[in-house]
């Protein structure tokens, strides 16, 4: 079985992502100083640092980073063995690849958690240790609106905000990976042959 193609295309994902990631690090400033404007204001490069999960949102204890990375570290492989076990049983292809798109991902990120503390000494303040609390690289900024929210929307009110996420390429992986999943599920997870020789028992008895 040919399993290599499919963890070749998560490490192709893992490399663009880091190469990205180093290239912004080393050669743009953070922050709105160093923002180069792509497709006018819309579409932007902007160096930021995020300290947890998607949007930013963080979990609120001492130790909420590093259970995170931990977290990633299990969550890497958990999806591994996923996609191991989706060749092994003759999954759709489209199923496969989408996996590996988000093994890729993944993996991008927790690297930036793992080790961007200690290389990058980017350690969010107040961190116990470098290892593991590193924080993820960001620049990709779709600047759909941006601005203070009316005072009469509530909670959020009086409040500044970006509508739309700041991401990486890693975290375009992820997303293009699961919302081709969501798009395919019937194709994905109808039911269908897992193996040839599962196949061929259906053949026989159906007198095929």
């Amino acid at each position: 079985m040919n399993y290599w193609k499919y963890y070749l295309a998560a490490l192709a994902v893992i490399l663009v992502d880091q190469a990205v990631k180093l290239i912004v690090h080393y050669n743009m400033e953070m922050g709105m100083p160093g923002e180069i404007h792509l497709i006018g204001d819309w579409l932007k490069l902007h160096y930021t640092l995020n300290p947890g999960m998607a949007f930013g949102v963080e979990l609120g204890s001492e130790y909420g980073k590093l259970l995170l990375t931990l977290f990633r570290l299990v969550a890497m492989f958990g999806i591994g063995y996923y996609l191991y076990y989706l060749v092994r049983h003759h999954a759709p292809k489209g199923l496969i690849w989408c996996i590996a798109l988000i093994l890729g991902g993944a993996v991008g990120n927790l690297i930036d958690s793992t080790f961007y503390g200690v290389w990058f000494d980017n350690a969010a303040y107040g961190a116990s240790t470098p290892w593991f609390h590193g924080q993820v690289i960001d620049m990709f900024y779709i600047d759909i609106w941006e601005g203070i929210v009316p005072n009469w929307v509530p909670i959020l009110g009086g409040q500044p905000m970006s509508l739309w996420p700041i991401f990486n390429v890693a975290d375009s992986a992820i997303f293009i990976g699961v919302l081709l999943i969501l798009f395919n599920q019937k194709r994905f997870f109808g039911e269908h042959d897992t193996t040839p020789e599962h196949k061929s028992m259906l053949e026989r008895e159906q007198g095929l």
